[in-house]
């Protein structure tokens, strides 16, 4: 990752999103999995509803490696000026086709963007819950747990402030949104 020497104001800027955001339909089918997904335009949309009044935009382009995998980029930019660059992510299209490479650019660019700005871009695991009229608030991943742990190596005590921060006894007590947060302010500090 690269960033400009502050990142302040983008991560000001991402809290405040991250307040006003209104998660998209999960609208297209997966026939594969049998589910639900938000479509790339869903995402940005979504993200382009409320990032642009708050000086947040993006750039992604896709790159090759040399190992010919197809990947994409990420630029997040402020109008402050700073910036964070996220490491490419590359994958191997399922076909080797003009197709097969556009459908995985498509594809990372949406897992890309949906991880930055903390859009869930996926059914939920426990889909009945969300039906219930009790609103909880969606628990945090395995993999957003497992992010925080490895971004936290070892560090006791920054993770002792953050579960004090957010009022709980430990990880697996911290909300989707929750997890989503500390994992962009711990990144921003790495």
């Amino acid at each position: 990752m690269n960033k400009s020497e502050s990142v302040t104001e983008i991560a000001k800027a991402l809290a405040k999103f991250q307040q006003e955001v209104k998660q998209p339909f999960k609208d297209a089918d997966n026939p594969f999995f049998k589910s639900k997904y938000v479509p790339l335009e869903s995402v940005v949309e979504s993200i382009n509803m409320i990032a642009p009044k708050l000086g947040l935009s993006f750039t992604q382009w896709a790159l090759n490696d040399d190992n010919g995998r197809v990947g994409v980029a990420t630029l997040l930019l402020h109008e402050s000026g700073e910036f964070i660059e996220y490491d490419p992510v590359f994958m191997t299209a399922e076909k080797n086709t003009p197709q097969g490479a556009g459908s995985l650019i498509t594809y990372l660019k949406r897992y890309t963007l949906s991880a930055i700005f903390g859009i869930t871009s996926d059914q939920d695991d426990d889909g009945n819950a969300s039906s219930q009229n009790d609103a909880k608030p969606n628990k945090a991943s395995d993999k957003q747990l497992d992010l925080i742990t490895k971004l936290l190596k070892g560090d006791s005590d920054r993770l002792n402030k953050m579960l004090a921060y957010y009022k709980v006894k430990d990880l697996t007590q911290l909300s989707a949104a929750q997890a989503s947060a500390t994992i962009k302010k711990l990144q921003g500090q790495s």
